[in-house]
């Protein structure tokens, strides 16, 4: 029986076209490949060198003529070549692993309320770099079904998916998106927050990797018992030279403060415009948080203080959007509901 599950399966790809990172569950096998969204590209050739991690790790220390590019920046596609490259390369990489895979169908997760030029635009770059058929599904909607919420009972259910670009929040009932609303502050943008603070009150500038390092080593939304500090070297803007600082959490907490209460105030939009009998369940249930920014110390904390409904974090949340497409493609038939199906005349839903 497996043998024949395998078999039918095994050609389908769902993929998590992620701002910062891009997963991919492949049929039968699970997820298969986790690779930062980044492409090196040699400017003088125009042609790609790197993909992935080995792109991720020339970041900060490439020649002139090597560009690093981020092919999606707010979870929507910015560079149409680029992002082509980028999914052959990954759909290339799942053939290395499952020689049978040929022209696979393919489910993508993407954020909530973006345009149909967009939408067309991750489309056509997945049949492009090689898919037979691509599928559609929102991100906070695949998370859903990646945590294994009752999304088909009339119950309601509210997911955040904290991602790198976007924060998607979704109150889904009877397998569709009762209230929605995306935000473009993420994780890139708290890792920004942690740049400019650096500059303007250290003088000090630092790169992307390592304010993505400051985030996830010492970043919390709220004071601990023990504040941390962490030691970090950077260029000093007053002399020009190399400098070392000593910074705490208190600093990183002061640097993420505007945009986690801009985070927190759109999660309030959201619920204030929630009908009465959803709200009720979703403070019966409360709320799921996954992505990368649910990783953020005393981030659910946080949020269940300040919107007075429980708040967890799902199991594995750096993988629930790519986990919920693997749902959908063994059980494509139960969720096609939720599927936005993109045809040649782009009849969306």
């Amino acid at each position: 029986m497996f043998s024949s599950l395998y078999h039918r399966f095994s050609n389908d790809i769902g993929i998590d076209l992620g701002t910062a990172n891009t997963l991919v569950y492949l049929g039968g096998r699970g997820i298969v490949i986790n690779e930062p969204s980044v492409v090196a590209l040699n400017t003088k050739t125009n042609r790609v060198v790197a993909v992935g991690m080995e792109a991720k790790n020339m970041m900060g220390r490439t020649p002139q003529h090597i560009r690093i590019v981020r092919p999606l920046v707010d979870g929507v596609i910015s560079d149409y070549e680029v992002t082509e490259e980028m999914l052959s390369y990954l759909i290339n990489k799942a053939n290395e692993i499952d020689k049978k895979l040929f022209r696979p169908r393919v489910v993508i997760g993407i954020p909530v309320g973006i345009t149909n030029v967009e939408m067309r635009a991750v489309y056509d770059a997945a049949i492009s770099a090689g898919a037979r058929e691509v599928y559609i599904v929102e991100e906070p909607m695949a998370a859903a079904i990646g945590v294994r919420l009752p999304i088909h009972e009339p119950v309601g259910s509210m997911m955040v998916d904290i991602g790198g670009g976007t924060t998607d929040i979704a109150v889904i009932a009877l397998s569709g998106v009762v209230r929605a609303k995306s935000l473009k502050v993420a994780g890139d943008k708290l890792t920004e927050d942690i740049i400019t603070y650096m500059r303007d009150e250290f003088k000090m500038l630092i790169g992307e990797k390592t304010g993505e390092h400051i985030k996830m080593t010492i970043g919390s939304a709220l004071p601990d018992e023990h504040g941390e500090e962490m030691s970090i070297k950077g260029r000093d803007l007053v002399t020009g030279l190399p400098r070392e600082a000593i910074i705490t959490d208190v600093d990183i907490r002061q640097a993420m403060y505007s945009s986690i209460s801009q985070l927190v105030d759109v999660i309030r939009e959201v619920l204030e415009t929630t009908p009465p009998e959803v709200l009720s369940d979703i403070m019966q249930r409360g709320i799921v948080v996954s992505g990368g920014g649910a990783l953020i110390r005393n981030l659910p904390k946080l949020l269940e203080m300040q919107l007075k409904v429980p708040v967890t974090v799902s199991d594995d949340p750096l993988t629930a959007v790519a986990r919920g497409t693997g749902v959908i493609l063994e059980h494509i038939d139960e969720y096609k509901d939720v599927l936005i199906k993109n045809t040649d005349d782009i009849s969306f839903r």
